[in-house]
């Protein structure tokens, strides 16, 4: 990541105060930052900021003050252009929407725009009647139609007092949807993943559940290393406390039959299906309608198996031969390799992805994992602790591998 450079364009809206969060929140991810200001912009906030937070000069003109500056800037946005990665406009205003999309070029922001030819990230932020005219969203439509990334502004409340779509996304978002633009990989173009995430929660009564202690970190990683290596990513999502991936569908369900159903009606769809989740064993048939009361006596429950997504899985790849890659997680806490072996013919899988939950600080609710990969040809891969969105590139990594081994037979 070090040495990624991005031109920081800052319009003139109220939002523009927090392009300075913006640049920091680049700085931490390892991206440089040149600030460009329009003139509107400097009457909301003073280049003295940008200054100060990127350490480099800020932008403020076209042209100098004196025959020699003029000579040097006559240039400037042709080399500005080509020494910097990516172009992020924030806030977008309406007025810098319509002359991007038009190609007028009366400022220094609008000639590096027409100048700049690698990634353009426009974060619109304006009152919500001037971003749903007509005109604007046409402007949008333009640029998304040229390869701009123009991101939705978010719906709140706006200075004007309104509410509304309009409001600058927050800058850790435009930094992240950044540094996913600069960082992603193309080895997964043209894969469509599917991966499931978190526990099930399976209802005793109406206000209680069995469940168990999956966060979901783990699936939630894959889903976003995969959308960053260029597959079109579905995550069929248990109830978590998670931000979802950016470029990632997101499938919310609760059930265990919630989730099979979801899986099972996407599944022509995918090439590649990663079951991470931590589905319930049991569920209760029959829930009652109202609270169970609590009382001295012993309560029994009886309870049912739930559906074993993974082999309904495995059993439909085989059958459909369209050439899927199945790939299956095995939770224990003795014999790994050994349940992972069964599982991985008992389920018809690919890989199965084995990890022990006894160890300490790592599985369930932690940000770290420990895995052990066993496929389908014999291997057995031993993965290191690492962070689960390495675990997660290392996890690809291979399926990349087995599913080129699955195109070289078919």
């Amino acid at each position: 990541m070090a040495g990624w450079r991005a031109v920081v364009g800052v319009g003139g809206g109220i939002a523009a105060y927090k392009a300075a969060e913006l640049v920091r929140a680049l700085s931490q991810r390892g991206i440089q930052s040149t600030v460009v200001m329009t003139a509107a912009a400097q009457e909301f906030i003073r280049p003295l900021t940008f200054a100060a937070l990127s350490g480099r000069k800020v932008i403020t003109t076209l042209f100098g003050s004196t025959p020699d500056e003029v000579l040097a800037s006559s240039v400037e946005h042709i080399a500005v252009a080509r020494e910097h990665d990516i172009l992020i406009v924030a806030p977008a205003t309406a007025d810098l929407l319509g002359k991007f999309a038009n190609g007028l070029a009366d400022d220094f922001l609008s000639t590096l725009y027409l100048a700049f030819d690698r990634q353009v990230l426009l974060a619109p932020s304006m009152n919500t009647a001037m971003w749903l005219h007509p005109a604007t969203q046409a402007n949008a439509a333009a640029l998304r139609a040229r390869g701009n990334v123009v991101m939705e502004p978010e719906a709140g409340e706006l200075a004007c007092g309104e509410t509304g779509p309009g409001r600058l996304p927050e800058p850790g978002r435009i930094a992240e949807e950044a540094h996913y633009l600069l960082a992603r990989r193309h080895d997964l173009d043209g894969e469509t993943v599917l991966v499931t995430a978190g526990p099930t929660r399976e209802p005793i009564d109406p206000v209680r559940f069995l469940s168990n202690r999956s966060s979901g970190k783990m699936g939630y990683a894959l889903a976003e290393a995969a959308a960053w290596r260029g597959a079109r990513v579905i995550l069929v999502s248990g109830p978590v406390e998670l931000e979802p991936p950016l470029h990632v569908e997101l499938v919310r369900v609760e059930t265990a039959r919630e989730m099979r159903d979801a899986v099972l009606s996407r599944l022509p769809e995918c090439s590649i299906v990663i079951k991470s989740a931590a589905v319930a064993d049991y569920h209760v048939a029959n829930v009652p309608t109202q609270k169970l009361k609590k009382t001295a006596t012993r309560l029994s429950l009886e309870l049912d198996p739930t559906p074993d997504i993974l082999a309904e899985c495995g059993a439909e790849i085989e059958r459909a031969q369209r050439g899927q890659l199945l790939i299956g997680f095995a939770a224990e806490t003795e014999n790994v390799v050994a349940e992972a072996r069964r599982k991985l013919k008992a389920k018809r899988c690919h890989m199965v992805v084995a990890n022990n939950v006894a160890a300490e600080g790592l599985g369930f609710e932690s940000d770290e994992n420990e895995v052990t990969l066993v496929t389908q040809a014999g291997d057995v891969i031993e993965v290191p602790r690492a962070s689960k969105r390495e675990i997660a590139d290392r996890i690809l990594d291979e399926a990349l591998r087995l599913r080129l081994a699955l195109y070289s037979r078919s």
